[in-house]
């Protein structure tokens, strides 16, 4: 057992702990948060003039009478125009790190290298891009904090940015009640905690830094997410769209496994024209989902029901997903996996007889996927089978409620 896996451990049972207790607030439909209620007939005038015995000039009282038009406030960036930001911001970093590489360490990263495990820093080494920029790079030895550190500070906002994206396609009230919950500083923490963990279980000589870092950008970040959630406007309640959702849930992941495989451990040279031909096709996907024409009818109960278990699983497993993820490599398996169940049966619990045929169809068909393919990393092979579960439950579920409306036509 590793020697971080209590740290791991605990973090999983407070943050799970932490993810039941507030998330029904949450889940519960109400006023939105930073939005005052309008003033009905009932409301008393806050106007000190506004007496029994008040008689202001007749000017006067029209002017205060007179409904002022709402100051407009500047839209702000969503999260996926942040999402691609802090994706660029790493791209840069990579190319920062490269000429760095280059110019200061003779193109050798054993430096930083033999502190880590295989797998990191596939440097490029026939570009004529970083040919160029190495040569035209004034003072590389002001790029040092390329390595880690840059990267120790956007690691948070990276997932954040895109949990908020992801929730933001399924539902958008939701979205904005969830990033001015204290379920996003809680979040903040627990991803900053297990990020930590592993940073001190991979000990090199700028872990230090890496940490200031890290706790510096869990303060920052919750309070960004929470302020262009405010600013998200209001949007009219439509139907909801589970095999879409799926779709979209399948490119996101695409791109989450490029970034990770690729800028995530330095390996920018293993940015292939295959990963490349990947993230342009998701970016495809996510882009022509949005003009996917949203219903304004009512959805099916069981199509309701699955968008709703999707919603409060999001929710249920937001707080806990990071230390889950890692507690199953450095801590203790059947705990994560403990977890991820909890988080599974709160959120389909209340529709567990109307989804457990077309649950039981979508966890066969997953199993399916997973044993006919084959993925390098499990959260590849774990995202294929989500995705396949996801689509085959959101399809049986359509086809029942599909069957159901000729006999409720009967009389």
């Amino acid at each position: 057992m590793s020697a971080i896996a209590p740290v791991l451990d605990g973090t999983v049972v407070l943050s799970t702990g932490a993810a039941l207790a507030l998330a029904p607030r949450v889940l519960r439909p109400g006023v939105r948060p930073g939005h005052e209620t309008p003033p009905g007939p009932d409301t008393p005038d806050a106007t000190p003039d506004a007496t029994p015995d008040a008689t202001p000039d007749t000017d006067e009282a029209t002017s205060r009478s007179a409904p002022r038009p709402a100051p407009r406030r500047r839209r702000a960036p969503g999260p996926e125009a942040l999402l691609a930001l802090v994706g660029a911001l790493f791209l840069l970093n990579q190319l920062a790190f490269a000429v760095h590489v280059r110019r200061v360490h003779g193109g050798s990263t054993a430096f930083i290298a033999r502190h880590l495990p295989p797998g990191w820093f596939a440097v490029p080494r026939d570009s004529r891009t970083l040919d160029w920029l190495a040569a035209h790079t004034p003072a590389p030895e002001l790029l040092a904090p390329s390595v880690l550190r840059v990267q120790a500070f956007l690691e948070l906002p990276l997932v954040l940015l895109a949990f908020a994206a992801v929730l933001r396609r399924l539902d958008r009230p939701l979205y904005v009640r969830v990033a001015r919950s204290p379920l996003l500083p809680l979040a903040a923490a627990s991803y900053t905690a297990a990020f930590c963990a592993v940073e001190w279980d991979l000990r090199n000589p700028y872990t230090v830094d890496d940490i200031v870092l890290r706790i510096a950008s869990a303060l920052a970040t919750p309070l960004l997410l929470a302020r262009i959630a405010s600013r998200e406007p209001d949007t009219a309640p439509t139907a909801p769209r589970p095999v879409v959702f799926a779709i979209e849930l399948w490119a996101y992941g695409q791109l989450m496994l490029v970034c990770y495989d690729t800028v995530l451990l330095y390996n920018l040279a293993r940015l292939d024209e295959q990963r490349l031909a990947r993230a342009f096709v998701a970016l495809a996907v996510l882009a022509a989902t949005r003009f996917v024409p949203r219903r304004d009818a009512p959805a099916g109960p069981r199509v309701a029901a699955l968008a709703d278990a999707l919603g409060r699983g999001l929710v249920l497993f937001f707080v806990p997903a990071l230390a889950v993820r890692y507690a199953g490599s450095f801590g203790t398996p059947r705990l994560a996996a403990a977890a991820g169940a909890v988080a599974l049966v709160a959120a389909t619990a209340r529709h567990a007889a109307r989804l457990a045929l077309p649950a039981a169809a979508g966890a066969a068909a997953g199993c399916l996927t997973v044993l006919c393919f084959t993925d390098p990393y499990y959260e590849a092979a774990l995202l294929r089978a989500a995705v396949v579960a996801l689509g085959t439950t959101a399809a049986v579920c359509a086809l029942l409620d599909a069957s159901r409306k000729p006999l409720d036509a009967l009389p």
